[in-house]
């Protein structure tokens, strides 16, 4: 029982979740009005476009995968939804459903790429990181910005509904449904058995192909929204929006358990791993540090919250220290 006890307490949410509550507590100590309602909400506001990239990363690694190119795709299709409302005389509405259709699309090139010509992920998000912001920095010749939407648009981005930030209830949206997907369905169930063994996997019977170019489509698309998200947030579309996001969605996504490996992994724990880095980067400003303090501790904290995550198998490994002082 003893060990079932001390193996829970040591399970990656557990421990993150302990982090972020002791996070919370000290810049609250350090930080003038951290605490405060409005900055929770500001918190909250600024993390978005990052949690939205980490929920749909989770799939994509628990399938043993990965995908680079969701900070460029959020860069493109802010210039596309730019340029579709100001230059192309397309309603707000018209230009967000084509953006959503455009990012869907682009994840399909990746999807495309990977499962038909079956490319290593790695390798064709990175070239299509590169294709995605040059697509976006020829679109606006480096120098071109989207602004002056009108305010209703802005609306979803920088005012409150119903007492939260108006880009919470599509946070959580996407939230639900991408933990029913991967929770509570049997097609999201497979994502584990194609990170554990994509042979395997085949060989029972599943189609991995089609899960694979399911779970790339469903980046682009969210990429897309996320993108939609940071205009109204800014209240301006450029090409250089989402720069690095894709770096704190993969961290999010691994600091919260899932293994980079595949096969491993849960939205909850994405979610804290999201909440951890959002209230970390808030918490030094208030505490008045430089940028850079921000990435230092984001690594460490991911050092150690990893390697707290191994220390069951490690306590239960034979010829251990522990396990000897346990005899």
């Amino acid at each position: 029982m003893k060990t079932n006890w001390r193996t829970l307490l040591l399970r990656q949410e557990i421990i993150l979740l302990l982090v972020l509550i002791i996070e919370w507590n000290c810049f609250n100590v350090i930080g003038r009005h951290f605490g405060s309602l409005d900055n929770t909400f500001d918190i909250v506001r600024h993390t978005v476009e990052i949690g939205l990239l980490a929920l749909v990363m989770t799939p994509i690694i628990l399938t043993g995968g990965i995908d680079l190119s969701v900070g460029s795709l959020l860069g493109l299709c802010a210039i596309l939804f730019g340029k579709l409302w100001r230059d192309g005389g397309f309603s707000i509405g018209a230009a967000t459903a084509c953006t959503l259709l455009a990012g869907a699309a682009a994840g399909g090139v990746n999807a495309t790429l990977i499962t038909w010509l079956r490319l290593p992920p790695l390798i064709v998000t990175l070239g299509t990181y590169s294709l995605f912001r040059g697509l976006a920095e020829a679109i606006t010749h480096g120098v071109d910005t989207f602004t002056n939407f009108p305010a209703d648009f802005l609306f979803l981005g920088q005012e409150r509904w119903l007492g939260v930030p108006a880009q919470a209830p599509a946070f959580v949206f996407v939230a639900l449904a991408v933990w029913v997907l991967v929770h509570r369905t049997t097609f999201g169930r497979s994502f584990r058995a194609i990170g554990f063994a994509p042979e395997g996997a085949r060989y029972a019977g599943i189609p991995v192909e089609r899960r694979l170019a399911l779970v790339y489509v469903l980046a682009g698309l969210v990429a897309a929204l996320a993108a939609i998200i940071y205009s109204a947030r800014l209240g301006q579309a450029k090409a250089d929006a989402g720069t690095g996001y894709e770096l704190f969605a993969i961290t999010a996504v691994v600091l919260g358990g899932t293994s980079i490996f595949g096969g491993v992994g849960s939205v909850p724990g994405t979610l804290l791993g999201v909440a951890a880095i959002a209230v970390l980067n808030n918490g030094l400003v208030h505490a008045r540090q430089p940028r850079e303090v921000g990435g230092l501790l984001t690594g460490l904290l991911l050092i150690v919250t990893m390697t707290a995550s191994v220390l069951p198998k490690y306590l239960r490994k034979p010829g251990s220290p522990a396990s000897a002082a346990g005899k």
